[in-house]
């Protein structure tokens, strides 16, 4: 799995650098999870994360970690 690969990243380089990279496949999520995006951790677990904003930054909390069904 590839969740500690990409906190690493996003510590590193920024939220922003790390969606450019292909193999996480992040995108927004919709419906009920609209304010959600996703990320493929590996072929079969993907990662649920929300972006915060405040007056300190951008906070990213990793929301859920699940196998995935394709």
């Amino acid at each position: 799995m590839k969740l500690q690969a990409w906190v690493e990243m996003v510590e590193t380089e920024s939220l922003e650098e790390t969606r450019k990279i292909p193999g996480f496949h992040d995108e927004p999520l919709s419906g009920r999870r609209r304010d959600q995006r996703s990320i493929r951790l590996s072929r079969s677990y993907r990662g649920i994360y929300e972006i915060h904003d405040d007056e300190v930054g951008e906070l990213v909390s990793v929301e859920e970690v699940s196998k995935h069904d394709y």
